[in-house]
């Protein structure tokens, strides 16, 4: 391995149009998996939220080249995305069985068997992270860890249900509207990144409504009310002995759930990072706010980011932006602490 002080070139144009993309038929149907990296390299798989794909969840935390030399020096990505939710996907038939969320997660062992892989390093934003953390529950020689951006683990509860019942119906009868998309991104962002009257809504907030557009209203309710049908994990959760780093904005709508996930956790196995001022998709809203954790967490299994940069205050990286917590000896190892950070740095 390089040592710590190697410099890596990244070229991160190259990176979005080296991927290859693999259409891998499994039990439930196809599944496109876009592969970044080399092969020999441990895999790092990921999956998105509802109406999402790898773009749209996870290309600003990749968009930082901090991140990117620490995730492309140590791992081959491979973005799994949900049937029908792929860049150019032809729309589903709606006559085929709506898959499960056991269906989903029995998907990605056979993703995992068809390129060879042992065991995977997981990252999944909400439904997604509740796909994931499914699949470690089911086979747990398979995963090494897991980074989960706020996550999903108990049953819906009513009212949850019966909104996205709602939800599902309307994308029935009139598609991927401008309403449903503002429902949509009221899942994903903050208020203060969806903007209002006077403050235009962020950039990144206004590209994903425009990703949402190209949705396929079936593929998007099948994937919708498979989530909506998800079962409780919880007692599952217990059992997890696998390392654990859980991302969640204090403006999610999805918090208190995360916090109920964080708490069935091993706490000598997992821990929690809250980021202010942010909704569910912390991968784009304040991808920065993730790096240090994500860079002291896969310490713990001897992997780390070349070509550091300084420790100015300006820095995203600084030893300032984050909790002495996480920077304790037992933080490198598997006892890692429950922290909150606020970064307000950008990459």
């Amino acid at each position: 391995m390089a040592g710590l002080n190697d410099d890596v070139s990244v070229d991160i144009e190259e990176i979005y149009n080296g991927g290859k993309e693999h259409h891998v038929k499994t039990c439930h149907g196809l599944v496109s998996v876009v592969v970044y990296g080399d092969q020999e390299k441990p895999a790092l798989i990921t999956y998105p939220d509802v109406a999402l794909n790898y773009l749209s969840c996870f290309q600003g935390l990749f968009l930082c080249p901090e991140a990117v030399s620490l995730l492309l020096h140590n791992f081959c990505i491979y973005h799994i995305s949900p049937p029908g939710h792929e860049f150019g996907a032809a729309p589903v038939c709606s006559n085929d069985p709506s898959p499960s969320v056991e269906d989903l997660a029995d998907q990605i062992l056979e993703v995992l068997n068809f390129f060879s892989l042992e065991s995977v390093m997981c990252m999944g934003i909400t439904a997604g992270a509740y796909i994931l953390s499914l699949f470690a529950i089911k086979h747990k020689d398979r995963v090494l860890g897991l980074i989960l951006i706020s996550p999903l683990c108990k049953a819906p509860s009513w009212s949850e249900w019966f909104y996205y019942k709602v939800v599902s119906n309307l994308l029935y009868y009139y598609g991927m509207s401008g309403l449903l998309k503002d429902r949509f991104l009221q899942r994903y962002f903050s208020k203060e990144a969806r903007g209002s009257s006077e403050v235009p809504e962020r950039d990144v907030v206004h590209e994903c409504r425009r990703l949402l557009g190209e949705r396929h209203g079936v593929s998007l309710r099948r994937f919708l009310e498979a989530i909506n049908r998800r079962h409780d994990i919880t007692d599952g959760l217990r059992s997890l002995k696998c390392r654990t780093l859980i991302f969640v904005g204090d403006q999610s709508p999805f918090h208190s759930e995360t916090l109920h996930m964080v708490a069935a956790l091993d706490r000598k196995y997992s821990a929690l990072v809250e980021v202010q001022a942010c909704g569910s998709m912390v991968t784009e809203e304040q991808p920065h706010a993730m790096l240090i954790p994500m860079e002291f967490f896969l310490m713990g299994f001897g992997l780390y980011r070349p070509g550091r940069v300084s420790d100015s205050p300006t820095s995203p990286l600084s030893p300032s932006c984050i909790s002495p917590e996480l920077l304790s000896p037992e933080s490198l190892g598997l006892k890692l602490k429950p922290i909150k950070t606020r970064v307000t740095t950008k990459c």
